[in-house]
């Protein structure tokens, strides 16, 4: 009788393949919108804060910054947009910093799916709330009396700009949630991160108002570049400097912090 060896063994790949990984990610990602579903106060700060934001500083700064409000809107709605949507973004490293408390990125650990998955699929459902924010900062700016000169094919230009500019971002935040020790602690940093680079920017009043260290922060901060683009597009018609400062920054963020999470995550999950 034959003897068989292990060389004669077809050899077994444990590397999942990259039509593997999209699908379960895509599962996962399902799995987030549930858990949205199931507890809808997850969207408040994608849903009510983008709301509040434009009408309280709206009617609060209008007078003063533009005279009145109907010339202060072109100015605010991009930067509560680019406000809101940063601040959804750091939700991906709360929530993941809490799975992995709850241990149920453990669980996930005895399933037949690629380990990169629940982290991917976490960062594909929070698109989703991207895309709210972007939508309900428009319609409430139009309630307000907004129209943007460039109309629905600007603003459809700006969502995927500012979409795919805080999906690059999260990454910065899903590190946190990786390393970090509590969800508290969490948030704690990432609105540590994220108050400099919203506030200190030319969202709110022109950067030329500001103290002299002020406005060379606000000058380059990435936040007010893609604030610039958004006013840019949306009211001029125009792809100027700030647009592609904005991608490169975006791409930049992505390259250094996604290896760094991911390696981060293999080393945990």
């Amino acid at each position: 009788m034959k003897k068989t060896t292990n060389a004669s063994l077809p050899a077994l790949s444990n590397q999942p393949g990259l039509k593997q990984i999209i699908r379960h990610s895509l599962t996962m990602a399902y799995r987030g919108l549930l858990k949205v579903r199931r507890t809808p106060e997850q969207l408040i700060d994608v849903t009510l804060q983008p709301i509040l934001f434009t009408l309280m500083f709206g009617y609060l700064f209008g007078g003063a910054v533009s005279g009145n409000v109907h010339n202060y809107l072109p100015i605010i709605i991009p930067g509560i947009l680019a406000q809101s949507i940063i601040t959804g973004a750091i939700t991906i490293g709360v929530q993941l910093r809490e799975d992995m408390e709850k241990g149920i990125f453990d669980r996930f650990k005895s399933l037949p799916i690629p380990r990169i998955a629940p982290l991917a699929g976490a960062l594909l459902a929070d698109t989703i709330r991207y895309a709210l924010v972007t939508i309900l900062t428009f319609a409430t700016g139009y309630m307000m009396g907004y129209r943007p000169e460039t109309g629905l094919a600007g603003m459809f230009g700006v969502s995927i700009l500012v979409i795919a500019f805080a999906w690059c971002i999260s990454w910065i935040f899903a590190l946190a949630g990786v390393v970090g020790r509590t969800a508290a602690g969490v948030q704690g940093i990432s609105m540590m991160i994220l108050f400099p680079l919203t506030f200190l920017s030319n969202a709110y009043v022109p950067i030329e108002t500001l103290p002299s260290a002020l406005k060379w922060f606000a000058r380059v901060n990435p936040v007010s570049h893609l604030i610039t683009a958004i006013r840019e597009m949306v009211n001029q018609g125009v792809i100027g400097q700030d647009f592609w400062l904005s991608v490169i920054g975006g791409i930049t963020v992505f390259l250094i912090f996604a290896p760094l999470t991911m390696r981060a995550y293999r080393r945990k999950a």
